[in-house]
């Protein structure tokens, strides 16, 4: 037993740690600034000597690792309470019993908002811990490298203080029972397994460039001059953590699709649950970078929008974390309320107001700093907003909207202190070029995660405007509903769904598009196999009207993914130097499988064929093209557990699926299952079929006294091509993270007019 609360007081010290390292670098940071950045450099008159600051940079790197191998430790000692039933800690008790295989019993380290709030400090510790490490880090100035380990220390420190009050997963019973409560049994499959923790370690992955790119900018090195020796931009250096970051958050969200499709028995991949939702938005927000990101490297522009989209993507993470456990909105997948989410929305706001000052204040080249008075305006409200948050949460005062109003107003000054987006003002091309396309893109990436974000916030909003109906209008006081609810999956697919399949529309034409066009000359860059794609797109999309695909989304979404992909391919068979290009191959590799997943999306939805039927043994029953027999029932249980019972019991109904011409099809085996310590309620076991094409999907629902089964055998056509498309979107991303040497703004035309050339790469 004493090995918990040493578990506990390593979660402690290592807040400790980051509190004081942080300390440590605002001194040096505040000792700089006051003796014009030269105090490390030992000049007579600096207020310390020269080997306090030098400490300083050295133990606020050496304070990174230390979080990195005591959260792994305290990590290490969770599971090894997993691995050995120790139900004294009232977290193992919560999630695993004596019936639970090792598997399972490891996994249900994350199972819980106490340790997956571990494991999310722990992927951001040694994710931070690998970046200090690597050429990279060293590449960035020494005041770049403070502002860094500052603000990522800030973000431990803040993880591990929500651990050691909040959230703590060593807290221990006061005695241990025999048994502990069971792993959900809707968590007992690898859909659902390696899900969470691929969202966090997407989640966790891109704390390392949102803080790099925040302590370039405040540091004054985002903009490179000519006067200066410039140091190795922040996208760059952390170009891999980026890339893994979004391959990985990718992954989890199509895994999550996927759990859901195998294991709730509904037929469905995505139901626009908060939760869901939650972790769509930074994946659209980092989308939105990723375009962005290449109009920064190729053209030099957007700067301080790139520096607010990659920390955009660490705050929505954040938010993501806070949407499932506050309690703030109903969801299935959330953990319920909680005690964390007053300090999450605190932290949220708090890093929301460091990135825009960043971005709005922080000085281009030969431009002065902001006024000393108006720093002052700013950050005196923030300040009383902190204050009043932090009495609402810990006090019980409850004046919740005049601390968000004490929050808001001072980010209304901020564009007051907005300098150009660009470092030289340059302007943006045509929306017709690449780079005018590229931003379109990012636009529409930002506004679905907007739809998203307020759609999913729509009770909440609905529930705050309640609260202060006598100060509004009478005609929207008048209009607000009784009882508000989320917005239903209809909503989401009626606005939604077409701006998804823009993007395959957008596919047909950018990458086939110049940088820049001269006046006069044509906007193409291979004129031939754009127009071949185009033509393409108008012959499918007249093909498949004659199969009767009339619902105009799905028809533009799989006539232009078809067209796009064959594009692609016609570009590439025009230019085999890209072959060579691992950056373009990611990029191309990527969009193929998003239009993979679009083309899946398009046909699974709309055209999804459900049939519900009553057959007992030998009955047949027709279920769209397909004819469906009952052949058998069978009971049995699952393999045993570690302690000899079987974790599991199962009704197991045999179908023969045969097609419209008497062939066999296949054989489908769905079972209804009851769980140790569930036995009140059965789950299902659906079984599939697979087929690129359609794909057959039965649920056996329950057994009546007649002994006749209830099944539902669904249709799915294409749903597999979104498993697909989402592997080759999470698998692509690897073949890029080679850093791309940036091209100059002012490079002739020859060099911009390909989406890639092999001289960008190194």
């Amino acid at each position: 037993m004493p090995l918990y609360p040493t578990a506990s007081a390593l979660l402690h010290i290592n807040f400790f740690i980051s509190f004081l390292a942080a300390l440590c670098i605002l001194a040096r940071l505040f000792f700089d600034a006051r003796q014009g950045a030269v105090p490390a450099s030992g000049k007579a008159g600096a207020p310390f000597p020269a080997s306090f600051f030098s400490a300083a940079a050295d133990w606020s790197e050496l304070a990174i690792s230390g979080t990195a191998l005591l959260t792994t430790l305290a990590s290490a000692i969770l599971l090894y309470a997993f691995v050995s039933h120790d139900f004294i800690v009232e977290y193992v008790a919560q999630y695993s019993d004596t019936t639970l295989p090792l598997f399972y019993r490891l996994t249900a380290f994350w199972a819980g908002q106490d340790g997956s709030l571990l494991f999310w400090a722990w992927s951001v510790a040694v994710g931070g811990a690998v970046f200090v490490l690597l050429p990279s880090f060293k590449a960035v100035s020494e005041r770049t490298r403070l502002w860094f380990c500052l603000i990522f220390l800030c973000i431990m420190g803040f993880f591990l203080l929500l651990l050691s009050l909040w959230s703590n997963p060593f807290k221990l019973l006061d005695f241990a029972p025999q048994n502990g409560r069971g792993l959900n049994p809707l968590l007992q499959n690898p859909g659902m397994i390696f899900h969470p923790p691929l969202l966090f370690l997407g989640y966790g992955g891109f704390v390392v460039p949102g803080c790099l790119a925040l302590a370039q900018t405040l540091s004054g090195k985002l903009f490179a001059t000519a006067g200066e020796q410039a140091e190795s931009p922040w996208d760059q250096a952390s170009r891999p953590f980026i890339l893994i970051a979004w391959a990985l958050l990718t992954a989890g969200i199509v895994l999550g699709a996927w759990w859901a499709y195998m294991e709730l028995g509904w037929g469905g991949y995505w139901a626009w649950d908060p939760v869901e939702n939650a972790s769509l938005i930074p994946w659209l927000v980092a989308s939105a970078y990723l375009h962005t990101a290449v109009i920064g490297s190729r053209r030099g522009k957007l700067q301080r929008t790139n520096v607010f989209l990659i920390s955009l993507t660490t705050i929505s993470a954040f938010f993501a974390t806070y949407l499932v456990r506050s309690g703030v909105v109903q969801s299935l997948h959330a953990f319920g309320s909680g005690t964390v989410g007053a300090p999450l929305i605190i932290f949220i706001l708090a890093f929301l107001y460091l990135s825009l000052a960043a971005v709005f204040c922080a000085p281009a080249p030969g431009q002065k700093k902001p006024p000393s008075a108006l720093a002052a305006l700013l950050c005196t409200p923030l300040l009383a907003a902190f204050a009043l948050l932090l009495a609402s949460a810990f006090l019980g005062f409850n004046a919740p909207s005049f601390a968000i109003a004490a929050f808001v107003l001072p980010l209304l000054l901020l564009p007051l202190l907005y300098r150009s987006p660009n470092a030289q003002g340059q302007p943006l091309e045509e929306i017709n070029t690449k780079e005018g396309l590229l931003l379109l893109v990012a636009w529409l990436l930002l506004a679905l995660a907007f739809i998203i974000l307020v759609a999913t916030m729509w009770p909440v909003i609905i529930d705050t405007l309640k609260a202060h109906a006598d100060a509004l209008p009478a005609f929207i006081s008048a209009r607000l509903p009784k009882n508000p609810s989320g917005l239903d999956a209809a909503f989401y697919n009626q606005t939604c769904l077409p701006l998804f399949a823009l993007f395959a529309l957008l596919l047909l034409f950018c990458p086939f598009r110049k940088w820049r066009i001269a006046e006069g000359a044509s906007g193409f860059t291979q004129p031939k196999a754009a127009f071949a794609a185009l033509g393409a797109a108008l012959l499918l999309a007249a093909g498949l009207w004659a199969l009767g695909v009339k619902n105009p989304v799905a028809l533009l979404a799989a006539a232009c993914s078809l067209a796009a992909m064959l594009g692609i391919a016609l570009l590439f068979g025009s230019n085999r130097q890209l072959f060579s290009l691992k950056s373009a191959l990611a990029a191309h590799g990527v969009h193929i499988g998003l239009l993979m997943t679009v083309l899946g999306v398009a046909f699974s939805g709309p055209y999804q064929e459900q049939h519900t039927l009553q057959l007992a043994r030998g009955q047949s029953a027709q279920a769209g093209d397909y004819q469906v027999t009952l052949n058998q029932l069978y009971e049995g249980e699952g393999p045993a557990g570690p302690d000899g019972n079987s974790n599991y019991y199962f009704l197991e109904a045999e179908l023969l699926i045969t097609d419209a011409k008497g062939g066999h099809v296949g054989t489908l085996s769905p079972q209804r299952r009851v769980y140790a310590n569930f036995e009140k309620q059965t789950y299902a076991e659906v079984a599939t079929r697979f087929s690129l094409g359609k794909e057959i999907y039965a649920t056996l629902l329950s057994l009546d006294s007649d002994g006749k089964a209830a099944l539902t055998v669904n249709v799915n056509p294409l749903v597999n091509w979104l498993w697909i498309g989402g592997t080759l979107m999470s698998l692509f991303p690897f073949l890029g993270l080679r850093r791309v040497r940036r091209v100059r703004s002012d490079a002739p035309e020859e060099s911009l007019a390909d989406s890639s050339s092999p001289a960008t790469e190194r």
